[in-house]
């Protein structure tokens, strides 16, 4: 196992897996290659990491998609992809939960709204039911979670999260940081979608 204590990252559970840098390395050329234009688009973004553009995974990647775009103006160019994938791969904490909030902002208003959280876990759950790895029976619903999220986030009860109280909120709830990881942490996700499109 490799451990980015180097960075700072110690600390950090979800940076303990390996990264493979010959996979990161592998998508910066196939980025380079599958788009001489320099610019991806949300359909070659899911194309890229082989995503079904009706499967369980596509929301969840046009989230991911989405909080790449920094400038908003629909497409990753490749310096935002880069940057991205830094992040994705070697950010620390507070840079994690700020990006996993810019994923559940789905309107980009500065707030995630019960609607909001609700789309990103139930994604999350049907990406999971669909892996290896599945859902356990017994396990908290859709419902159920998002109602215990706003409960342990919302410090103010106004039905909505700031991203400062979505960054306390994880902070301080193991089980919450636990469920984000999904989000904050995509770099498992992004190596098993490249892993999969390489086997078709």
């Amino acid at each position: 196992m490799i451990i980015f204590a180097t960075m700072g990252q110690a600390q950090q559970p979800e940076n303990s897996e390996e990264v493979d840098i010959k996979e990161i390395q592998d998508m910066y050329r196939k980025f380079v290659t599958e788009c001489p234009s320099g610019r991806l688009f949300l359909h070659e973004f899911k194309r890229f990491f082989g995503v079904d553009p009706t499967g369980e995974a596509s929301e969840y990647a046009e989230n991911m998609f989405r909080a790449f775009d920094k400038n908003g103006d629909n497409t990753i160019d490749f310096l935002e992809f880069v940057a991205a994938l830094n992040l994705v791969f070697r950010g620390d904490l507070d840079h994690k939960l700020r990006w996993s909030f810019k994923v559940y902002d789905k309107d980009n208003n500065g707030y995630v709204d019960r609607k909001e959280l609700r789309s990103i876990i139930d994604s999350i759950y049907r990406i999971k039911k669909g892996s290896k790895t599945g859902v356990a029976d017994g396990q908290l619903t859709v419902d159920e979670v998002v109602d215990r999220i706003i409960q342990a986030v919302d410090s103010d009860g106004d039905g909505h999260i700031s991203m400062d109280e979505f960054i306390a909120g994880a902070k301080q709830d193991p089980w919450l940081l636990n469920m984000l990881k999904l989000d904050m942490n995509p770099a498992k996700w992004m190596l098993e979608q490249r892993r999969k499109s390489a086997h078709f």
